[in-house]
């Protein structure tokens, strides 16, 4: 007979699918435990606060674009810049689509909003952190010549993840539902539009 998952990994889960399902707002500790068949204690014994735990979902139920972006500030020469650009676009666009569904909630209640905010601060991470590890990918490029020395690899990043970011949330808009391109023609295009600007 088949051993159920441990109880982190049957939290995780159940945090995961509350959070898509409800919003993170409304996706409460004792909701996500009792989907997990735990008790809401033994919650807290893995994740301290509600705010750790969205960050580990984010971390390891989400793609995963912090340790690519890790990975080309260690070893950039590897691929070309396009094609790493590419790469970085595609795997935004799906962790915007994941995670916008679970975070949206939190605009809709500023005093929330402002309190999980004030816990990412305190955690070191937020929207900002892969902006920053794009920027340090653009600036190791730009160091290597890869990248015109004048150009504004902050700026850069901002736009790349932007337009990410902004697929996620248009997506609902369309008249069908559906995208206008398919995730890899708009990694592909947003990632040569933005190398022509900074090449």
């Amino acid at each position: 007979m088949q051993q159920p998952p441990p109880a982190r990994v049957r939290l995780l889960d159940a945090a995961h699918q509350v959070m898509l399902t409800n919003g993170l707002a409304r996706a409460t500790t004792k909701e996500i435990a009792k989907a997990a068949g735990c008790s809401e204690a033994a919650l807290y014994k893995y994740f301290p606060s509600k705010e750790e735990l969205f960050v580990t979902v984010l971390k390891e139920r989400l793609p995963k674009l912090k340790p690519l972006l890790e990975t080309l500030v260690a070893e950039p020469g590897e691929r070309s810049v396009e094609e790493n650009l590419i790469e970085i676009a595609r795997q935004a666009a799906l962790f915007y689509a994941q995670s916008f569904p679970i975070a949206a909630s939190l605009y809709a209640e500023p005093r929330l909003k402002q309190r999980h905010d004030d816990a990412m601060r305190e955690l070191g991470t937020g929207p900002h952190v892969p902006i920053r590890g794009l920027d340090a990918y653009l600036r190791t490029e730009q160091d290597a010549g890869r990248i015109r020395a004048g150009a504004d690899t902050y700026a850069a990043a901002s736009l790349l993840l932007g337009a990410c970011a902004q697929r996620a949330f248009a997506y609902d808009m369309t008249p069908d539902g559906k995208p206008p391109q398919s995730l890899d023609e708009f990694a592909a295009g947003i990632a040569r539009t933005l190398l022509s600007g900074i090449s």
